[in-house]
């Protein structure tokens, strides 16, 4: 049966984790994986999410198979977070669990594969690596839009849009809804709005992937570009994960929804993802969605810790522009001051990152993307030096 079969290239980010883990060298900082560390370089547990643990040990409940759209206090408290409480928008709401942001990626892109298989996907370029193969692997077409700075720290909607132009109606607008990965880049206020009438006029339909809500000004802040869009157009999908602002990485804990036109139309969506879910895993796991549920139920807590990790993102990213600024960077590395939530685009080429890695034992991927929530304070100024080190060495060479 397998014979023939030839192995695939390891993904470029697990071919990094794993070149990071085999350095002997004892200085090695692995900014490739998006995680959250603490001053120390630590990926802690949050305290609430222990309490919570706790709760669900000491109460034991069954382990009986649960529905397959998942935990419905999970998913009901979910909707909320996404699309503000008491908004209009709840009522054309359906919403399911999902195995993490990439599961609600992927079933998202079942969804449209089943509504309308001729739809293309766009998405950003620079974008995070996995959009393409999701939307593929379900059969769909992608195309892609520019991401480009306007200099502030936004991006600059005017070339987006040229490109959207070719966009047929029907298909699908993938939009990161905060803290974009890779770039830091988001969309101000004033384009959100101007995107939202594009997509009503020319019939697009947006995804939205709210995957670090939380992280980039606040959970309200961050949801005003999804809040808006789904104010003024009818159909919006969203997928959503609680995986960096809770800390439930390996929970896979997230949640596909759709927002449709008219409630009626809730029950056709409903039981085309439950579908999609029993033939793809059945059910979704219990124990992340019932953490997250007495999180987003008992909020202080968490909010509070959030607001920590989030602060601690701010602060490093300030601190890493200081010290740049300090040792007399070039402007262009300066730019990573005015980027929001956990990454940076490194105007860097994918040779230079070698170098950064190679010399410097500083691990990125190749597109240049840093993680800088994952940053130790004593590594911030080290970093600093590198990075100046590794882009005036490849000037010198020009």
């Amino acid at each position: 049966m397998f014979s023939d079969l030839r192995p695939l290239p390891l993904d470029p980010l697990w071919a990094l984790q794993n070149a990071h883990r085999d350095d002997p060298r004892p200085h090695k900082l692995n900014l490739g994986i998006g995680i959250y560390r603490d001053a120390h370089g630590h990926t802690p547990v949050l305290n609430a999410v222990q309490h919570a643990e706790q709760a669900l040990a000491d109460a034991a409940p069954s382990k009986v198979y649960r529905p397959l759209s998942g935990n419905a206090d999970f998913n009901a408290a979910m909707t909320r977070l996404l699309l503000g409480d008491h908004t209009p928008t709840l009522d054309r709401a359906v919403t399911v669990q999902t195995v993490g942001g990439t599961g609600a990626l992927r079933t998202l892109a079942d969804l449209i594969a089943s509504a309308n298989p001729e739809a293309t996907v766009w998405t950003s370029n620079p974008g995070y690596a996995n959009h393409h193969p999701l939307m593929r692997a379900a059969g769909l077409l992608t195309a892609e839009y520019p991401w480009h700075d306007d200099g502030t720290g936004q991006t600059d909607l005017r070339p987006m849009l040229g490109v959207l132009d070719a966009a047929q109606p029907g298909d699908i607008l993938l939009v990161q809804g905060c803290c974009h990965n890779p770039t830091g880049i988001d969309l101000s206020q004033e384009s959100w709005h101007a995107l939202a009438r594009y997509c009503q006029e020319r019939g697009l339909i947006p995804l939205i992937d709210m995957a670090y809500q939380g992280l980039g000004q606040g959970l309200n802040e961050d949801a005003r570009g999804l809040r808006i869009m789904t104010r003024h157009i009818g159909t919006v999908l969203i997928a959503a994960s609680c995986s960096k602002n809770m800390g439930l990485y390996c929970e896979r804990t997230g949640t596909a929804t759709v927002l449709v036109p008219h409630p009626n139309e809730k029950a056709a969506v409903l039981s085309v993802l439950e579908g999609i879910a029993r033939r793809t895993y059945s059910m979704p796991p219990e124990h992340g969605a019932a953490i997250a549920a007495a999180l987003l139920n008992t909020p202080h807590p968490w909010h509070q810790e959030l607001d920590t990790m989030r602060e601690r993102i701010r602060t490093v990213r300030e601190a890493l522009g200081h010290a740049l600024r300090d040792a007399g960077a070039p402007h262009d590395l300066l730019s990573i001051e005015h980027h929001q939530g956990m990454f940076s685009l490194l105007p860097l080429t994918p040779e230079q990152m070698d170098t950064l890695r190679d010399h410097h034992a500083i691990y990125g991927t190749r597109e240049g993307r840093i993680n800088i929530a994952g940053i130790p304070d004593h590594a911030i100024t080290p970093l600093a030096h590198a990075l100046i080190a590794v882009y005036e060495r490849e000037a010198v060479g020009r």
